[in-house]
C-alpha cells in the first residue's frame, strides 16, 4: 500500500511547550473570559493536546475587578462557603465579594471549568490573576492574547 501514515502524538511532560500569556480582563463578561481561560489553562487550542496532561499554558490576568456581569447578577449571584461548624454555612453576593476580594471572583470562576482531580489543581496553579494593570512576570515575557481571537 502506497498511502501516508500518521502516527498519533500523545504529549508527556518532556515534550509539552508552555508558553507565557497575558488576558486582559477590563469590560470582559466574567463566565466568557473564564471559559476561554479555562480552555487555554487546558491546552486545548493546541494541536497536542493530551486529556491526562498538563498540556496547557501559563495564564496571567490582569485588570480583574473591571469585569462584568451580565443581567442583575451583581445583586442576586451568591457565592456560598462553610466554615465548618454546625450552622457555619455563610453567603456572599457578587458585589459584596467584589469589594473585598475582586480576584476570588475571576478565580472561583475559572476553578469551577477546571477538572475536578489532581491535574485540575495542577492546571489552576498555572493560573495567576491581578488587580490592575501591574504583575510580576515581565521576565517571562508573557504574549498578549486577545479572547475574541478565541472559538
Amino acid at each position: 500500500m502506497n498511502t501516508l501514515s500518521y502516527k498519533t502524538i500523545s504529549a508527556n511532560k518532556a515534550t509539552v511547550d508552555k508558553e507565557w500569556l497575558l488576558v486582559d480582563a477590563e469590560g470582559e463578561i466574567l463566565g466568557r473570559l473564564a471559559s476561554k481561560v479555562a480552555m487555554l489553562l487546558r491546552g486545548k487550542y493546541k494541536t497536542n493536546y493530551t486529556p491526562h496532561v498538563d498540556c496547557g499554558d501559563n495564564v496571567i490576568i490582569i485588570n480583574a475587578e473591571k469585569i462584568r456581569l451580565s443581567g442583575n447578577k451583581w445583586s442576586t449571584k451568591e457565592y456560598i462557603r462553610h466554615t465548618g461548624y454546625p450552622g457555619g454555612q455563610r453567603t456572599q453576593t457578587a458585589e459584596e465579594l467584589m469589594k473585598k476580594k475582586p480576584i476570588a471572583m475571576v478565580e472561583k470562576a475559572v476553578k469551577g471549568m477546571l477538572p475536578k482531580n489532581r491535574l485540575g489543581s495542577d492546571l489552576f496553579r498555572n493560573l495567576y490573576v491581578y488587580e490592575g494593570e501591574n504583575h510580576i512576570h515581565e521576565a517571562q515575557q508573557p504574549k498578549k492574547i486577545e479572547l475574541t481571537s478565541l472559538k
